[in-house]
């Protein structure tokens, strides 16, 4: 992204390469609003996976003339290794689950190392991963082995998710000390953007390699992982890192008198993933994800089976042209439009929010929020108030991605700067329980009931009433979060040991107040325009797909 400026080296000799750690320390000539975009460029990067269900229907029509005999009632274990049978929906739609697992079992095995060696390294290995995961699925998609699909993009696709995700975040936090939760939205914020870019390049690129009436989903897989290989490496080289001991000019740290839940002391690894409250975090963040991805997995049908021909406004009585139908779907095709864009610019909105009120009371507004929005939806689609009912839905998705997003900054108040990033990549282990718990429980709730009998239109007032509850029990657990003993933080002699680990020369952090003055510059300018650009025309389209709501 950014230029190199004046990176100070090793006293003695060049330093060890262009991806270490020291390679990457700041000097006197560097802006730290140049770390955002290179944050942004992974995350709207590995923020596909939001969008990977366009995916999903093409991916069950790349045989032509199956023998149907014999493709009719094949196991998860045969589906994997036909090729002369189409894969079901079910088949191919656990490869978002499983890139989910991964991402937070990668993260939190590599985020202590990710703090000795730096964004640097952590960034372009996610780039390898997540853009090569994309290329071995398609070529997986190609030869017709869901294995190899499985492998690429679930796995190797799951590992570059992980360290993308956090790649950024302990460096952002360290560069804004005073506007956490704002640092981290700008770049979790991608995340949430990323499918708005990535889902209508997939569905054109689908098209373009088409052929003889297969979609084309090799091709236009192969060629995403190519393009986000180079944005993400992009990214990975604009990233620097603030010297030890630097804060930004003018700035004192509050005083843990008048703000306790603030700590100035670090907490270590070791010790904080054993203390109540990182477990007490990691229920908050679950449930709150459990929650929103309920409302994400289903608010598509719920809006047609709750509303129906309303949304036209027309009779519920009334039978349906083919057109009204379509017309019908092309609204709720609209809602996850919406859905997208709240789920993203929530991310920076409640974050930023967060520097103002604070971390604990910004996650008892999603909790109290949440539970009057949950409580309320069912009586609104009783009165047939179809507005109120998506306005519902996108606050409480702007509140998923909010939670994300106010995570680190949380985090780093309790348990300190130093670590953060190995902590926060321990916590998503809470992402990926709840990615893999929420489908399953949303879906098996509903089928249940339909199988009670229960009327369509009727069958998500349990569920959402079961979602608020959830909500509840966060807000227990947000109640209880204290700060952390003072016997459970590092001594001086830690912190300079664990420092040590990071390769930096006595002479940097020396000159840490003159780093991050340097001018923002034309650089600055096209970073910001590479990454803001194509987010932008992806919140066009997202609010061209909502027209069709209105």
């Amino acid at each position: 992204m950014a230029t190199a400026p004046d990176v100070k080296t090793a006293p003695g000799g060049s330093a060890s390469g262009l991806l270490a750690r020291e390679r990457t320390i700041a000097g006197p000539k560097f802006n730290r609003w140049l770390v955002p975009p290179a944050a942004l460029a992974i995350h709207l990067s590995i923020g596909m996976a939001y969008g990977f269900s366009v995916f999903w229907l093409p991916m069950t029509h790349l045989v032509t003339n199956p023998d149907m005999a014999t493709c009719q009632n094949l196991s998860f274990f045969q589906e994997l290794f036909t090729t002369t049978c189409n894969w079901t929906v079910p088949a191919v739609n656990h490869i978002f689950e499983t890139f989910i697992a991964i991402l937070g079992v990668a993260a939190a095995i590599w985020g202590h190392w990710l703090e000795h060696a730096g964004p640097r390294r952590a960034g372009f290995i996610a780039a390898l991963s997540w853009g090569g995961g994309l290329v071995i699925g398609g070529i997986g998609v190609s030869i017709h082995q869901l294995w190899l699909v499985y492998l690429g993009c679930g796995v190797l696709g799951g590992i570059g998710q992980g360290l993308g995700y956090i790649a950024p975040v302990s460096s952002l936090i360290k560069w804004f000390p005073d506007r956490r939760g704002m640092a981290t939205g700008f770049a979790i914020m991608g995340y949430g953007g990323g499918a708005m870019i990535g889902a209508p390049i997939a569905v054109k690129f689908m098209q373009y390699f088409s052929h003889n009436g297969v979609p084309g989903v090799a091709g236009a897989l192969m060629v995403l992982g190519v393009i986000y290989i180079i944005a993400m490496s992009a990214g990975a080289f604009g990233f620097r890192v603030p010297p030890n001991g630097w804060k930004p000019e003018g700035w004192a740290p509050p005083a843990e008198a008048s703000h306790p839940m603030i700590t100035q002391h670090h907490v270590h690894l070791n010790k904080a993933w054993k203390t109540p409250q990182f477990w007490l975090i990691w229920a908050v963040l679950a449930l709150n994800v459990t929650a929103g991805i309920g409302v994400i997995s289903m608010a598509s049908p719920m809006l047609q089976d709750v509303f129906g021909s309303k949304l036209l406004g027309v009779d519920i009585t009334t039978t349906l042209t083919t057109a009204q139908k379509a017309a019908i779907v092309a609204s709720a095709a609209g809602l996850v439009g919406l859905i997208s864009l709240f789920n993203s610019l929530g991310r920076l909105i409640w974050a930023w929010a967060s520097d103002f009120i604070g971390r604990k009371n910004t996650y008892y507004t999603f909790f109290i929020l949440g539970i009057i929005l949950y409580c309320g939806m069912p009586t609104l689609g009783h009165m047939g108030l179809a507005g109120m009912f998506v306005i519902s839905i996108c606050i409480i998705l702007s509140m998923y991605g909010g939670g994300f997003a106010t995570a680190p900054a949380y985090l780093a108040d309790i348990f300190g700067t130093q670590m953060v990033g190995a902590i926060h990549g321990r916590l998503l282990t809470a992402w990926s329980v709840a990615g893999i718990i929420g489908p399953v429980l949303i879906a098996g709730l509903r089928q249940t009931q339909l199988n009670a009998g229960v009327a369509k239109n009727l069958v998500y007032d349990r569920t959402l009433y079961i979602l608020a509850g959830l909500l509840v029990v966060g807000m227990i657990c947000n109640f209880l979060v204290k700060p952390v003993k003072e016997e459970d933080t590092m001594s001086e002699a830690e912190l300079e040991h664990e420092r040590s680990l990071q390769h930096e020369a006595p002479h940097v952090a020396a000159g840490a107040q003159d780093a991050a003055r340097g001018s923002f510059g034309f650089g600055g300018v096209i970073a910001w325009a590479l990454v803001g650009i194509p987010f932008l025309i992806g919140v066009w389209i997202a609010i061209s797909k909502a027209a069709a709501l209105f």
